[in-house]
């Protein structure tokens, strides 16, 4: 599947075929969540709401949530929680602050207990609340911040003397007099306004003090990533890594399957395929090794992308094709008394056939079959052999295995006179002969001899 589309047929072909190696690496992520979250422990996260009364800018909403998760908030915090081996940088880390709908900031906090991170978001409102009032206070007009009082205070007292010098003013005698008391009337009245702008403004700077909502609530769950999250996170990234792995290297997988790639790494001619009939399971290499071993446990010991065996003709069938290789073996080296089959240890099909090649030969030529290590192929010496055909399953071996046994059959003085493409195939079932009986036309006779019987009897 090098240049094929991935479809869902392969990747079904994969889950059935690797569904036990799957098995094993999900439980294996799963087990890799579980130990993740041994070593992050579990979280909780609650929060505050703090509201700002008045009419508020955007920008300025976004300003007073970058304070409450500002440094000196922070420092503030954790000097007032005193927990152990946490300062106010670490708290940065577990503090969130946003801005909601009707000028409330909503203050998040995070701790390894639901009374921790309700205190936390509690302490940490509660720092911002006095830390804005302060700026406040700070940045306010020194002159009103320092006695709104006693401005007012000097204000009646300067209206009533104003009051005072109008009556005692000549009382419209003259024009002077007049002119006097319209300009103190108007100062009185200016005088009037300013207090009440004074009164104004007095509630409207009370008004934009910071206000915590209430308390924080108390977590009911556990904060993102949970145990049971960080467990199925690693049981389904380890099987989409499998699945990746599986189908990146099938196409990378470059081993040459048409008759010209193989017979042009091996310098030879193809002299035919033969097919061998296996049951499910007969296409596993053999082998007690330990690793063969657990790779068949696992199932890996076999080619998952490989097409299942087509269904082929019954063994009669597959003998002709047999007999045709080893005729045209005959045709290919003419007088040859022994040729030399060589096949992969760990190609079970190829060796089925090689045997299969040897019985149908019958000695003419006479065939000795040699399995050699597809890793690093030695083939025996030549003596009294005509030359080497190579017995290889389709699709089996790379470019460089195959370069590899051509050059040790070079090394040991052989020839490659042919290659020979073996391919695992399903025989039907042959049909049940029917029973023998009495052919229609003796049938006959032997009932009008019946009948002559009968009647001579008469």
């Amino acid at each position: 599947m090098s240049d094929d589309a991935i479809r869902l047929v392969t990747i079904g072909r994969m889950l059935r075929r690797r569904g036990r190696l799957l098995t094993v690496l999900v439980v294996l992520g799963a087990l890799t969540g579980f130990g993740a979250s041994l070593v992050f422990p579990p979280r909780f996260t609650t929060s505050a709401s703090v509201l700002l009364p008045g009419a508020w800018e955007e920008r300025v909403l976004l300003t007073q949530a970058e304070i409450a998760t500002s440094t000196v908030v922070t420092d503030r915090t954790a000097a007032e929680l005193r927990w152990a081996g946490v300062d106010g940088e670490e708290l940065r880390e577990r503090v969130r602050a946003k801005v909601t709908n009707g000028n409330i900031i909503k203050i998040s906090g995070t701790a390894e207990s639901p009374a921790k991170a309700r205190r936390l978001a509690d302490e940490l409102a509660r720092q911002f609340v006095a830390f804005s009032a302060r700026i406040v206070d700070d940045t306010a007009d020194p002159t009103a911040a320092a006695g709104p009082d006693q401005l007012r205070q000097m204000v009646l007292t300067t209206s009533r003397r104003i009051t005072e010098l109008a009556d005692s003013a000549d009382p419209g005698r003259t024009v002077e007099s007049v002119q006097t008391r319209t300009e103190l009337a108007k100062l009185r009245t200016a005088l009037q306004e300013a207090v009440g702008k004074l009164d104004q403004a007095g509630s409207t700077a009370a008004g934009s003090r910071l206000v915590v909502m209430g308390p924080a609530a108390e977590p009911s769950g556990e904060a993102p990533p949970t145990r049971v999250q960080l467990i199925a996170a690693g049981a389904v990234l380890f099987f989409l890594l499998a699945v990746v792995g599986h189908l990146t290297a099938a196409r990378a997988n470059r081993r040459p399957r048409s008759e010209r790639e193989i017979a042009a790494a091996l310098g030879s001619g193809l002299l035919g395929g033969v097919d061998v009939a296996v049951r499910r399971g007969a296409l596993r290499p053999e082998g007690g090794g330990a690793r063969q071993r657990l790779r068949r446990l696992l199932g890996v010991d076999t080619p998952w992308n490989a097409p299942a065996p087509p269904t082929a003709g019954d063994e009669a069938s597959l003998g002709i094709r047999y007999r045709r290789v080893c005729g045209r073996i005959r045709e290919l080296v003419p007088g040859a008394r022994r040729l030399l089959l060589v096949v992969a240890d760990d190609d079970p099909v190829a060796l089925r056939a090689a045997e299969r090649l040897a019985e149908e030969a019958g000695g003419d030529p006479l065939l000795r079959v040699t399995e050699v290590s597809a890793e690093a192929p030695l083939v025996p010496d030549r003596g009294e052999e005509s030359g080497v055909l190579v017995v290889l399953g389709a699709g089996s071996r790379t470019g460089a295995e195959l370069a590899g046994v051509a050059e040790a059959c070079a090394d040991a003085g052989h020839d490659v006179v042919g290659i020979v493409l073996a391919d695992a195939v399903r025989t039907r079932p042959a049909r049940p002969a029917r029973s023998a009986g009495p052919p229609r036309e003796a049938a006959a006779p032997a009932l009008a001899l019946g009948d002559g019987a009968r009647g001579g009897a008469r």
